[in-house]
């Protein structure tokens, strides 16, 4: 059974709906700015979607209406399932609740009359890591199946892949499936900062003198259905599901395997799937993060299969990384170079660092079928083959 995209609702730091954030793209202008939301932490450029941090309730509401609006349903769908995931999921909430609990603990009678202590279970209970899927599910009245991925910076496919499984099967005819990021939070900046891994002016994906990550804000959600209901109803096709491959380094916490074995296992994996070669592919929507290891390790594996010079680009240089949304933002921009046929640049990208055929600025071009990578800490590989 064929399953196609018949709406996407997103939100980047490149702007607040799809054609907003795709247009500053092709621009080849950046949403990353340097700010410092935190007084306690140095200035650093971030990706945000406004002047602070976003909330992670109020992201997730706007794609999925975004999605919702753009198929041309109206709710409820209550056969539709759902499957939302993210990495951090509501961090910045717990984070907020650790820091006015330990305040408040400085008077034992001051943290008795503490709202804190009235903290009702309600409010607790959304903030559990699966509440953004559960929440989606009620905003559009879905009854059914509620799946809530997190698998790192690999979420968003992952998410995609579990809900075209769903669809193929015949489990349901239709799924909104994506991911929400708001990862924007003291302990996410400080972790990575300890880690090396953060930037200190900007996203150079695969360039000689990339810095490191910036983290991003973002998401993308998107209205999955199967051909024959979306031809029933005359629905626009933005594009093809046509296979995944998910795989696992068993390596290392956050470095990934040298030989990048099991990320070339997920690619052959996805199109094994689709039943199409390598040759078919006209376009790499990289997973590109800036990092030392990533930018080489990708690079390696995508010389290795596409000895043809296939067109490549991250456009993590754009939007930041927005951790386990990122692949979701990666399908959203793949699909739209697949509508029109233009190949969207890899922004920051000044002096390669590797023999690809990197995207540097956006250009019209013949794409057929495009492949999407993500890598994610602790060896989570993910690739999604798409097509017109």
């Amino acid at each position: 059974m064929k399953v196609v995209v018949t709406g996407i609702g997103l939100v980047s730091a490149l702007g607040g709906s799809l054609e907003d954030s795709w247009q500053t793209l092709l621009a080849g202008q950046s949403g990353i700015k340097l700010h410092q939301p935190f007084p306690e932490l140095e200035p650093l450029p971030l990706g945000l979607i406004g002047q602070q941090p976003v909330g992670l309730k109020s992201l997730t509401h706007q794609v999925v209406a975004s999605a919702v609006q753009d198929a041309g349903l109206v709710t409820p769908l209550a056969d539709c399932a759902v499957v939302i995931g993210s990495s951090r999921s509501h961090q910045a909430s717990w984070e907020i609740l650790a820091r006015e609990i330990e305040n408040e603990r400085i008077g034992e009678e001051k943290w008795k009359n503490s709202p804190l202590c009235q903290f009702s279970k309600e409010e607790w209970l959304d903030t559990l890591p699966h509440m953004s899927a559960i929440a989606a599910a009620r905003q559009i009245g879905a009854s059914g199946i509620v799946l809530a991925p997190m698998a790192a910076c690999a979420t968003g496919i992952w998410a995609l892949a579990q809900a075209a499984l769903l669809v193929q099967s015949g489990q349901c005819q239709r799924a909104i499936a994506g991911a929400v990021e708001a990862p924007i939070t003291p302990l996410s900046l400080v972790g990575f900062q300890q880690m090396g891994a953060l930037a200190k002016t900007g996203a150079y994906p695969f360039d000689l003198h990339r810095e490191g990550l910036v983290l991003g804000e973002g998401a993308a959600v998107f209205v999955l259905e199967s051909a024959d209901l979306a031809k029933q109803r005359q629905a626009k096709i933005y594009g093809e599901i046509l296979g995944f491959g998910l795989t696992n380094d068993a390596y290392h916490t956050n470095s990934p395997e040298p030989d990048g074995k099991s990320a070339i296992a997920a690619i052959k994996q996805s199109l094994e799937r689709s039943c199409r070669t390598l040759r078919d592919i006209d376009y790499i929507h990289a997973h590109g993060t800036a990092t030392q290891l990533n930018d080489r390790m990708e690079s390696m594996v995508i010389q290795r299969l596409f000895p043809q010079r296939v067109a490549v680009s991250s456009t993590k240089g754009a939007t930041g990384h927005t951790l386990g949304a990122s692949g979701a933002l990666g399908v959203a921009f793949s699909l739209m170079a697949l509508k029109h046929q233009i190949l969207p640049p890899c922004v920051g990208l000044r002096q390669p660092a590797f023999d690809l055929d990197l995207v540097k600025v956006a250009s019209k071009s013949k794409i057929g079928r495009v492949l999407c990578l993500s890598f994610g800490f602790g060896g989570q590989n993910a690739a999604i083959a798409l097509a017109r």
